[in-house]
């Protein structure tokens, strides 16, 4: 694959969904609905299928990012998913995974801190599914300092948020009919600590991020939200950090334990359904206790 290419190896749904792309408020016989009925909470129109939308999840290809994209197919959404090329197969084997379950489902190769790349990625999405409906923001890194992983460190988690934040939303306004925006911020995010400096630094962004956001897409029934997570049993976590650290967290804790990616897929299951349209500019602590907001 040569640099700068994006390559979407889409993987065909085990049900061809086809949607009724009409205004959100028009009901299928013509007659118009109230138009301040929230958009996303109107039912799409599907042969074959019952998907509740078409989410798209960055950095799938493991942890947090795998489990909300499984917990979002377990949901009825069909569901895209992303990654770096490196974890090509990681994320083959997630499609395939969520085909089982019934749902749709395809690929994007894509850096979230390139924007042609996440432009294309989102572009391919919708000429693939039909829409986009959820956009969960999860890519991110955090590696030992230097002056060139600070760069990459808010590349990445903040500069991809950004854009992935962008191109989702202008994608959900074209479309008419609201959505949900969703973004990984931190427990360090809120409340910082010694050596997390770039990392910390970079879920602060998100969580400003956020909050313009949802002040900005609100008028188009788009809400944006964060989830802040602690310390989360993921190979980020396991690859950087000691046993012992790790246990010192889970004493510290007054559940006295870490988290799950599925714990993360919980709260996101949430946030992408109807039953959230009233929460927007939020970056939601889910940490076992280890700061009260």
């Amino acid at each position: 694959m040569a640099p700068g290419n994006f390559p979407v190896h889409a993987s065909k749904p085990l049900v061809t969904a086809t949607i009724n792309m009409a205004l959100p408020w028009e009901a299928t016989d013509g007659v118009p609905q109230s138009p301040d009925q929230d958009p996303y909470l109107s039912a799409r129109t599907v042969s074959m299928s019952s998907s509740k939308g078409v989410a798209l999840v960055t950095g799938a290809g493991q942890g947090i990012g795998r489990a909300v994209a499984l917990r979002l197919a377990d949901d009825g959404f069909d569901v895209a998913v992303n990654d770096l090329p490196a974890n090509m197969e990681r994320v083959e084997s997630l499609v395939h995974e969520i085909q089982s379950k019934g749902r749709a489902s395809s690929m994007y190769l894509a850096d979230v801190s390139q924007e042609d790349q996440v432009k294309a990625m989102i572009d391919g999405v919708v000429a693939e599914h039909g829409a986009l409906d959820v956009m969960v923001a999860n890519a991110g890194v955090a590696p030992r300092i230097s002056v060139e992983e600070w760069d990459r460190i808010m590349a990445i988690n903040g500069r991809g948020s950004f854009l992935c934040y962008k191109h989702a939303g202008i994608q959900m306004i074209k479309q008419g009919r609201g959505g949900r925006i969703i973004g990984a911020s931190s427990l360090v995010g809120k409340q910082s600590g010694a050596t997390q400096g770039p990392y910390s630094a970079s879920k602060f962004a998100v969580r400003g991020l956020t909050q313009a956001a949802a002040l900005e897409f609100g008028a188009h029934r788009i809400t944006v939200n964060a989830y802040a997570p602690g310390a989360v049993e993921t190979p980020m976590l396991t690859h950087s950090t000691s046993e012992a650290i790790i246990a010192q967290v889970k004493e510290m804790s007054p559940l006295k334990k870490i988290g799950l990616p599925e714990d993360i897929a919980n709260l996101v299951s949430f946030l992408a359904s109807k039953e959230s349209q009233f929460i927007t500019g939020q970056s939601i602590s889910i940490n076992g206790g280890l700061f009260f907001d």
